[in-house]
């Protein structure tokens, strides 16, 4: 029971150190590679920066304040848990603006390449809340709009965030009162959504195997016991030879493959394996199915 909470303990603090981590290489992206172009984004990192251009207030501020008033919003939806790691995040993400914007004022990366700019700032946004989102988590705006809408869905993170960041991005013109910024902040977007999308989708990607062995049950074991994995037993029988055998069906995390390749060989080197991947899996130890809420209509 003590080792049990003691591995969950080390996960949580491994989880928000990530987190962190993150979170500042998002900031990073914003402050470095976005702002100083005057290139409007999503969100509300995307508002602020706006109100910043026209009005001067500091887009740490505006970010913070506006965050907090959206995740009381969603605090019913997406629950505390979610709602304490968003409010740490986007703390931490206000933090490590401030802070670049405070040693490096009037500095511009890339100040005649502003596309390269726009590529390197959209990929960096998009890892860090890419990952972000996998540890329940986000750097708020779009991000908790984004979440409250596939907590009951099954729609792309990525799609979500595309469209509602669109707008925002358009309003733009307002205030910079010129379209090849606003062209230019498509391009985060779609280089973000993008990045955002691979890092969900690859990190929640699954895998099956059928390994066909004599030593099956000692690979099934093994599997059960050091990968953490179950094992679906089917009886087969060979076409050519008529000798019947066991035949393991496993369905694991791809980040597990190489872990379970280890065991195969270790105990049957010459063991057949096929593995495939497969576009999702749901049930215990994977995801959840998300179909919506329906209204039970009485007959």
């Amino acid at each position: 029971m003590t080792e049990t909470l003691n591995k969950k303990k080390i996960r949580e603090i491994r989880g928000f150190i990530l987190m962190t981590l993150a979170v500042a290489v998002s900031s990073i992206g914003w402050s470095a590679f976005i702002l100083p172009h005057k290139i409007p984004i999503g969100g509300i990192a995307g508002i602020s920066s706006v109100v910043f251009w026209g009005t001067g207030i500091p887009v740490s501020y505006l970010y913070l304040g506006l965050n907090t008033l959206l995740l009381l919003i969603a605090l019913r939806t997406l629950g505390w848990k979610f709602c304490v790691k968003t409010i740490y995040s986007v703390s931490i993400f206000s933090l490590t603006t401030s802070l670049y914007q405070h040693f490096h004022t009037g500095e511009t990366l890339f100040p005649n390449e502003p596309f390269l700019a726009c590529v390197i700032g959209g990929v960096l946004l998009g890892l860090g809340t890419g990952i972000a989102l996998q540890y329940n988590a986000s750097t708020g705006g779009s991000d908790v709009v984004a979440a409250m809408i596939n907590k009951n869905h099954d729609i792309s993170l990525g799609k979500v965030i595309l469209a509602c960041d669109l707008v925002i991005i358009t309003s733009g013109y307002l205030v910079l009162k010129n379209w090849e910024n606003i062209i230019y902040g498509y391009i985060v977007l779609f280089v973000m959504t993008s990045t955002i999308d691979y890092v969900v989708n690859g990190m929640r990607r699954s895998v099956q195997f059928f390994v066909v062995s004599e030593k099956w049950e000692e690979i099934g074991n093994a599997i059960n016991s050091n990968v953490r994995r179950g094992c679906t037993l089917i009886d087969a029988r060979g076409f050519y030879t008529g000798k019947e055998i066991g035949m393991l069906f496993i369905l694991a995390r791809r980040t597990e493959t190489h872990d379970i390749f280890r065991v195969i060989d270790d105990i049957d080197p010459e063991a057949f394996v096929s593995q495939s991947s497969v576009n999702g899996v749901y049930g215990i130890g994977f995801d959840r199915m998300k179909l919506g809420r329906r209204k039970k209509t009485e007959q």
